[in-house]
C-alpha cells in the first residue's frame, strides 16, 4: 500500500478563515493549535478556542489543598440496607463541591500571536486578509500558511518539536523589515472559578494581579520567563535568529520585532515545567518530520480509494486525520480530556468512562505504545482508586468518573453514580496484551485488572429469589438520564461486568496463579439484560426504553458491539438496533454514539447499517475540516468520537476475535473495496 499517497490526500487545505476549525500541531504531552495565520493571531474571532496545553501544566486556585473531599456534603443512598455516600450534593457546602470540580484545571500555557500593521499603523483585522492558503502536511506534521497583508505576502511554517512542548516559526514577508509584522507572546490568567466549565472555555486576560512572569535570563537571542500562579508554575524559553529585537510590552507580554532590512524571522518558544529545551526551527522542523514519517510508516493502515461507494472518500478522510488527531490529544502520558490538548472542557479534567473511546483503538491500529503510555496512570494512582472503594464499604478498587491528574474523584451530580469505566483499565490492558502477549504485560497490570475485579464481585448485589447477580441500585447507567436510585441491570454494564470478570479470570491462568473464587462466581451468574417487547431496555427499572429516554446514549447497544454479548439474545439486539435507528433522538446523542451503534450493527451482520450510522447525517457525527468531531457550540471538538470512529473501522475492516471473517466483515460486499493492513481485531 502507498501510505503517504493516503495520508497526503487528506491533508487539511483551507483558503478561508474557518473558526470553528483550527488546525493543531503536538506530540502528545503537548499541543498548539493555529488560526489561519499559523499562529493564534485573530483568538477572539475563532468559536474554537486556540490552546497551548500540556499533560503537566495544571493548577489549583488560590494554591493545593484549600478543599479536599472532607469538606463537601455527601448525599447517601440505600444500597441493599446499608447507606453508601456519593458527593453529588452540590447545595450545601457549594463554595467546596465547586472548587474541587474546578481544581486541578490545566493550563492555558500561553499564546503566541502575529500582530499584523497596515501602513498607518492600524491593526489589520481577520477580514482583511487576502490569498489565504494553509495546509497541514500529514507527513510531516508542519504548518504551512500563506496570506497577504495590503497586497504584501507572508508565508508562515509551524512545527511542533516531537519530544519537547516547543513550537518552531518561521517566517518570511516583506512586512517584517516594515516592522509590521511582529511576533508576540501573551500570557493568561490562570484561575478557573465558574461553576459551568463551558462559561470557562476562553481563558482570563485580565487579572494581571493573580500571576507573575518574571524573566530569569537574557540575551540578544534568547529569554527565559519564570510563570507562576499561587503554587504552581512552569518556565518558557524564547530564542530567535540574531535579527530581531525582544520587548517587554505589558505585565505578561512581549514582543519579537526583526531588524530593518531583514524580510525573514525564526523562533522557536518552549514550554516546560522547570528547564526548557533550547532547540532550533530547524531542529523543531526535523524532529516532527521523523516523527510523523515513523508514524505513518508504522501500525495499520487502510485504503477506501478502488470503493464505488461515494461516503468512501469522506470516510477515509475521517480515518486518516482520526489517527493524527488522537496521535497529538490521545496519545500521551494522561487520559486525555473530551478536546483533548486544544482546550479545556470540565475544567480540563479527563473522563475514565471516555479513555476507552479515546485509546482502545492504538492497539487495533498496531500502536499500543500510545496507550501503553496512559496506562501507566492507573498504576499510579490505584491506591487512590482502593481508598475511594474502602470509603464506601467496598473491596479492591472503584476507577472515578471525572479526575485530574492527581485521581481524585470530582464531585458531581452524576459522576459519582457511573460504573461503566470500572472495567474499562482490565479491556484496556488485555488489548496491551493481545498486542504484545508478555509475561512482563501481565505482572505490568496484573494489580489494575485484579484490584478492578476484586471491587466488582464486592459491588455486585446477590438475588437470592432470581438466584443471579444484580447491579444497582444505586446507579447511573450509561445513559446518563437515569436517576441513580433507579438503575437497575442496564445491559450494557452487565455484560461488561460478565467480560471484565472473565479477563481477570484469564489473567490469573496466565499467571498460573489462583484467582479469586468470587469472580467466577459472579461472572457465570449475572443478571440478564431486561428487555419487553422483544427489546433491550435502559434498565429493569424503566418500563420503555424509547418513550421518554429516547435520548442520550443507546447504551444498551453497547452489550454486542463494544462486547462480545454472550448474555445477548442477537434477535432481541436487531430488533433494539432497528428501533434505535428509528426513533432515537439523535441530535441528543453524542460523537461516539455513531461508531457505537455500527460496531453493534457490524456483529449482527447488518453491514449496510452499519456504514450509515458511521456516516450518518447528525449534527454530533459532523466532522470538520480540520477532522475534529463536532458536537456544538462551545464543545467543537470531541475527541471520543474520532476515537469512536477508528475502532469501528478496524472491527468492521478486520473482524472481531470469535468471528471467523477477517475479510471487511462490516462493509457492505458492494460499492466497498476497503484494503488493509496492520490491524487487529476487536475483543
Amino acid at each position: 500500500m502507498n501510505r503517504k499517497e493516503i495520508v497526503l490526500r487528506h491533508n487539511p487545505l483551507l483558503t478561508k478563515a474557518e473558526p470553528l476549525s483550527p488546525l493543531s500541531i503536538g506530540n502528545g504531552e503537548f499541543g498548539f493549535s493555529v488560526d489561519v495565520t499559523g499562529l493564534q493571531t485573530f483568538y477572539d474571532d475563532y468559536e474554537t478556542p486556540l490552546g497551548t496545553q500540556s499533560n503537566w501544566g495544571w493548577h489549583y486556585t488560590g494554591g493545593r489543598g484549600v478543599y479536599s473531599e472532607k469538606d463537601i456534603a455527601y448525599q447517601t443512598f440505600d444500597t441493599y440496607g446499608r447507606p453508601v455516600a456519593y458527593p453529588m450534593k452540590p447545595e450545601d457546602k457549594a463554595e467546596a463541591y465547586h472548587w474541587l470540580r474546578q481544581n486541578p484545571h490545566r493550563l492555558q500555557l500561553g499564546r503566541i500571536a502575529f500582530r499584523l500593521l497596515h501602513r498607518d499603523g492600524t491593526e489589520v483585522r481577520l477580514n482583511e486578509l487576502r490569498d489565504i492558503r494553509q495546509e497541514l502536511n500529514l507527513w510531516t506534521g508542519i504548518i504551512h500558511s500563506e496570506f497577504t497583508v495590503d497586497g504584501v505576502p507572508v508565508a508562515v511554517r509551524t512545527s511542533c518539536h516531537a519530544e519537547h512542548g516547543a513550537i518552531g516559526v518561521s517566517v518570511a514577508s516583506p512586512l517584517i523589515s516594515e516592522n509590521r509584522l511582529q511576533i508576540f507572546i501573551r500570557f493568561p490568567a490562570p484561575d478557573m472559578t465558574h461553576t459551568s466549565w463551558s462559561k470557562s472555555v476562553f481563558p482570563d486576560w485580565e487579572n494581571d494581579d493573580r500571576h507573575r512572569t518574571e524573566i530569569i535570563t537574557e540575551s540578544s537571542s534568547s529569554v527565559v520567563l519564570q510563570r507562576t500562579m499561587d503554587d504552581d508554575g512552569y518556565r518558557v524559553r524564547w530564542d530567535w535568529n540574531g535579527s530581531a529585537t525582544l520587548e517587554r510590552t505589558g505585565v505578561h507580554d512581549f514582543t519579537l520585532r526583526g531588524l530593518q532590512g531583514s524580510d525573514r524571522l525564526e523562533c522557536t518558544v518552549s514550554f516546560a515545567p522547570h528547564e526548557p529545551s533550547a532547540v532550533t526551527v530547524h531542529d523543531t522542523e526535523q524532529s516532527s518530520r521523523g516523527k510523523w514519517s515513523a508514524f505513518w510508516e508504522s501500525g495499520g493502515a487502510a485504503d477506501f480509494s478502488a470503493s464505488t461507494d461515494t461516503r468512501a472518500f469522506e470516510l477515509e478522510r475521517r480515518v486518516v486525520l482520526s489517527q493524527y488527531l488522537t496521535a497529538i490529544h490521545s496519545g500521551g502520558s494522561l487520559p486525555p480530556q473530551e478536546t483533548g490538548l486544544m482546550y479545556n472542557s470540565w475544567f480540563g479534567k479527563f473522563h475514565l468512562e471516555m479513555h476507552w473511546w479515546h485509546a482502545a483503538h492504538f492497539p487495533l491500529w498496531g500502536r499500543a505504545e500510545f496507550l501503553k503510555k496512559s496506562m501507566d496512570w492507573y498504576i499510579a494512582t490505584l491506591p487512590l482508586a482502593k481508598e475511594l472503594a474502602a470509603s464506601q464499604g467496598y473491596e479492591g478498587a472503584r476507577w472515578p468518573k471525572m479526575v485530574g491528574f492527581d485521581g481524585v474523584q470530582s464531585p458531581s451530580p452524576v459522576a459519582p453514580g457511573l460504573i461503566w469505566q470500572q472495567p474499562h483499565p482490565m479491556t484496556l490492558a488485555e488489548l496491551v496484551y493481545l498486542a504484545e502477549p508478555s509475561r512482563q504485560t501481565l505482572e505490568r497490570y496484573a494489580p489494575i485488572v485484579f484490584d478492578s475485579a476484586d471491587f466488582m464481585v464486592s459491588y455486585a448485589h446477590w438475588n437470592e429469589e432470581r438466584g443471579s447477580f444484580d447491579l444497582g441500585p444505586p446507579l447511573i447507567p450509561a445513559q446518563e438520564c437515569h436517576h441513580i436510585y433507579e438503575g437497575m441491570n442496564p445491559p450494557y454494564e452487565l455484560e461488561y461486568w460478565k467480560y471484565g470478570l472473565e479477563i481477570a479470570l484469564r489473567w490469573a491462568d496466565r499467571l498460573n496463579i489462583r484467582s479469586n473464587p468470587e469472580w467466577s462466581k459472579v461472572a457465570g451468574t449475572m443478571a440478564r439484560p431486561p428487555q419487553l417487547d422483544g427489546v433491550y431496555l435502559a434498565h429493569e427499572r424503566c418500563p420503555d426504553t424509547f418513550a421518554a429516554k429516547n435520548r442520550d446514549h443507546p447504551s444498551m447497544l453497547g452489550a454486542l458491539g463494544m462486547l462480545p454479548g454472550t448474555l445477548v439474545d442477537k434477535e432481541v439486539m436487531r430488533n433494539t438496533l432497528k428501533k434505535v435507528k428509528k426513533e432515537w433522538i439523535w441530535e441528543s446523542a453524542w460523537g461516539w454514539d455513531f461508531p457505537m451503534c455500527a460496531m453493534t450493527a457490524a456483529r449482527l451482520g447488518e453491514r449496510e447499517t452499519a456504514v450509515e450510522f458511521l456516516l450518518m447525517e447528525a449534527t454530533k457525527n459532523t466532522y470538520l475540516p480540520n477532522g475534529h468531531n463536532y458536537q456544538r457550540p462551545g464543545l467543537t471538538v470531541y475527541l471520543p468520537g474520532n476515537g469512536g470512529l477508528l475502532i469501528a473501522a478496524a472491527m468492521m475492516a478486520c473482524g472481531w476475535n470469535g468471528g471467523q471473517d477477517r475479510d471487511c466483515p462490516g462493509f457492505p460486499r458492494e460499492g466497498w473495496s476497503v484494503r488493509w493492513e496492520g490491524l487487529h481485531p476487536l475483543l
